[in-house]
């Protein structure tokens, strides 16, 4: 097994413990992220939903910055990885804006319903210092460049409407897609509902006649 020595004591502590700590302040702090926005996120707060005290945040994270940018990179990453996963599985000969349609619920699922970290993403972009967003735009060009694909795709083969501005429809789909986390309440609508009625906007909005 692998082992990390606790200086303070002298005793020896299993890697995987760190690991699994180091995890849940990772996990408390996109809660928080989603919950608070970054400009409202305090360590304490992180801290406190981790069950520990501040400083012990500090063993791990060298400070709040570096927290929330590997809190962003995860969420990127796993939003990524889901939708990629989704559209891995569809047959072969999937039509392509069904393709983008199954994007899009895989987009919202996981931002709305599967992970925080996605969710703290979507909510916090917008808000990140500079370094911050320079250290994540590789993973989020590789999401740009899958949508991209996608409308690309749908357009080669007569799927998409002629005049439409392909980067323009890139970016307003995928920035409602993003602003979704701001709006969607639960005790007002389904999840279900959202996505039926986002499919149906990105299909008739785009879709040839």
């Amino acid at each position: 097994m692998d082992t990390t020595s606790n200086g303070a004591e002298g005793a020896v502590v299993p890697a995987t413990k760190a690991a699994a700590t180091r995890d849940r302040i990772l996990a408390a702090a996109a809660r928080t992220l989603s919950l608070k926005g970054y400009s409202a996120t305090r360590l304490a707060d992180i801290a406190e939903l981790a069950g520990l005290r501040p400083p012990a945040v500090y063993y791990y994270f060298a400070s709040r910055e570096e927290l929330i940018a590997e809190v962003m990179a995860v969420g990127q990453s796993r939003l990524r990885e889901h939708v990629e996963t989704v559209l891995a599985a569809l047959p072969h000969d999937t039509p392509p804006m069904d393709r983008i349609c199954a994007a899009v619920e895989a987009h919202l699922r996981v931002e709305l319903d599967l992970s925080d970290f996605a969710t703290a993403v979507s909510r916090n972009s917008g808000q990140l210092p500079e370094d911050i967003r320079a250290r994540l735009r590789e993973d989020s060009a590789a999401y740009f460049e899958l949508w991209r694909d996608l409308l690309a795709t749908a357009k080669a083969v007569g799927a998409v409407r002629a005049g439409i501005d392909l980067r323009v429809a890139r970016m307003l789909v995928m920035g409602a897609l993003n602003w979704t986390p701001e709006w969607w309440n639960p005790r007002q609508g389904s999840l279900t509902g959202v996505i039926r009625t986002a499919q149906s906007l990105v299909r008739h909005g785009l879709g040839a006649p």
